[in-house]
């Protein structure tokens, strides 16, 4: 006979192994999202992201690792698609895919363009918190 603790043990550890305990909040850029992050003082890591771009796809596995760190939990990291979020080009001032902008107290603390190499991409994230 099947017990409920049958189907319910082997789902939450499957929620466990999902998704780390200590990973950065991530959201869709939209201006009032990030004007909110921004006036609350958070860290913030904006991501201008192009799916088809090489660069962005060697920059995600990286960026995942590091915002999964606890020293991160706290890191609000903004998404920016950058061939239908033109106004957040603007508004960031980013002209390329593969721009990392990050934020600490409401001002920019460092800006990276087409930056792959994980040393550089940990160290630009860390001058967010």
């Amino acid at each position: 006979m099947l017990t409920r603790r049958f189907f319910l043990v082997p789902a939450a550890a499957g929620a466990l192994v999902a998704a780390p305990a200590f990973a950065a909040e991530k959201i869709d850029y939209t201006p009032s999202a990030f004007d909110a992050a921004l006036k609350d003082g958070k860290s913030i890591l904006v991501e201008v992201h192009a799916p088809w771009r090489p660069t962005c796809k060697a920059q995600k596995p990286v960026l995942a690792e590091i915002e999964a760190k606890p020293e991160y939990k706290d890191l609000v990291v903004v998404h920016v698609d950058f061939d239908s979020q033109k106004d957040a080009l603007q508004r960031f001032g980013a002209r390329m895919q593969s721009t990392l902008i990050t934020f600490k107290g409401g001002k920019e603390t460092g800006r990276s363009v087409g930056q792959t190499d994980p040393a550089a991409l940990a160290a630009l994230v860390a001058k967010a918190i």
